[in-house]
């Protein structure tokens, strides 16, 4: 079911406005930009919670701040949310929501619910430059990265659509996964600050054993998940010999099988009770065979982990098929034989184009020079001002 953007709620960020977005600052930052007001620091802290740990879309509604102050935030500066241009509901309860930003580029955030948790997948940039070849976000041309300030206000949308800001002992989204579109090694410094926001206390207060970074391989930025960020670490394999993975994600020409092994192995923080994942994508005929399972045992020996088999979710002109049900137990239990677990992960959203691999958008990269009026999309949509 897919709902018109004109029945979301409001606030939400006024293309137009030529106020300072705060949402997205950090701790520093709002301490740097309250004593540039003349302001006690510890307004910083307070601005710092009503936003990120409240929800906070409005200074007028800051009580805790002096009228003056709430006054003179207000005309300089707004808490932004992107624009919600639709939303879709699978037949398993499965959401996705295309966000629009205030450039008019968009990416797609989704919201899995399970017995156990619920899991938002987040994107970080707009397109992909790797170019996968089971994965519709790589038919799409990079457009740019996220700032922090975009990947958070995907969380923020999220929390509003599912109500979840006033429920700190029993959260809706319990987890994240930066497994969207875009590979966030390739925008290392704007996910980091947004996941330490998301991580911190006061925040958003995810565990960072909550949280799931994955990557196709961009070697020289492995150590730094683990030594600044300490978040569980996901490696988009899908292959156990460089001929193949050459073919299936083009980034292993530039680190191939061996250099990406060394950087896990080598991985701060790693032990059998925070393992690395390798995500395998079932692909029917190309890496389905039990040699081949064989092989991806051997390539990941001596690594504290667990395979995560993801079964092809097919999207439109697609040149791979997925694996039979039969083969793909088969291949599990080769991997499960030799010690690692090896889950076969269910399918969800595929009825809305929201399962793993499956995400695109219309957006596209826009000549250096052109002015903001001219980068927007046209829209029948409505967008709230920041007042």
């Amino acid at each position: 079911m897919v709902s018109p953007a004109t029945d979301i709620t409001p606030p939400y960020s006024s293309l137009l406005t030529e106020k300072k977005g705060l949402f997205g600052l950090s701790r520093e930052e709002l301490l740097e930009l309250v004593v540039g007001l003349k302001q006690p620091p510890y307004r910083a802290r307070q601005i710092f919670q009503y936003m990120y740990a409240r929800g906070g879309t409005s200074f007028q509604h800051l009580s805790s701040l002096p009228l003056a102050l709430r006054k003179e935030l207000d005309q300089k500066f707004c808490i932004a949310r992107a624009a919600v241009v639709s939303k879709e509901v699978s037949s398993d309860g499965t959401r996705k929501w295309l966000l629009q930003f205030a450039d008019g580029a968009r990416a797609e955030t989704v919201y899995i619910p399970e017995e156990d948790r619920g899991t938002l997948c987040l994107s970080s940039q707009v397109g992909c430059t790797l170019n996968c070849r089971f994965c519709h976000t790589g038919t799409q041309l990079f457009v740019r990265n996220l700032s922090a300030s975009e990947i958070l206000q995907q969380v923020a949308c999220a929390r509003d659509a599912l109500d979840d800001w006033q429920k700190p002992d029993k959260r809706t989204i319990s987890n994240i996964v930066m497994m969207g579109m875009g590979e966030p090694l390739y925008n290392f410094e704007q996910v980091a600050a947004a996941l330490t926001i998301m991580m911190d206390a006061e925040a958003f207060c995810f565990s960072r054993k909550k949280i799931t970074l994955s990557t196709a391989g961009v070697v020289p930025n492995i150590p730094l998940v683990g030594e600044r960020l300490g978040v569980q670490l996901a490696i988009s394999l899908h292959a156990s010999d460089d001929k193949l993975r050459d073919t299936l994600v083009p980034l292993n020409r530039k680190y191939p099988l061996a250099e990406l092994m060394q950087a896990c192995r080598a991985y701060p923080r790693l032990k059998n009770a925070e393992r690395i994942t390798f995500e395998y994508v079932m692909l029917e005929g190309v890496n389905d065979s039990l040699q081949q399972a064989q092989e991806l045992v051997r390539l990941i020996r001596g690594i504290p982990a667990k395979v995560n088999l993801i079964p092809f979710n097919p999207w439109p002109e697609a040149p791979y098929r997925c694996s039979p049900l039969a083969r793909m137990r088969d291949f599990a239990a080769v991997v499960q034989k030799a010690g690692y677990a090896a889950p076969l992960r269910k399918p969800r959203g595929c009825d809305i184009m929201a399962a793993c691999g499956q995400l695109r958008t219309a957006s596209v990269r826009l000549p250096k020079g052109v002015g903001l009026e001219k980068r927007r999309e046209p829209r029948s949509y409505e967008t709230q001002a920041c007042s």
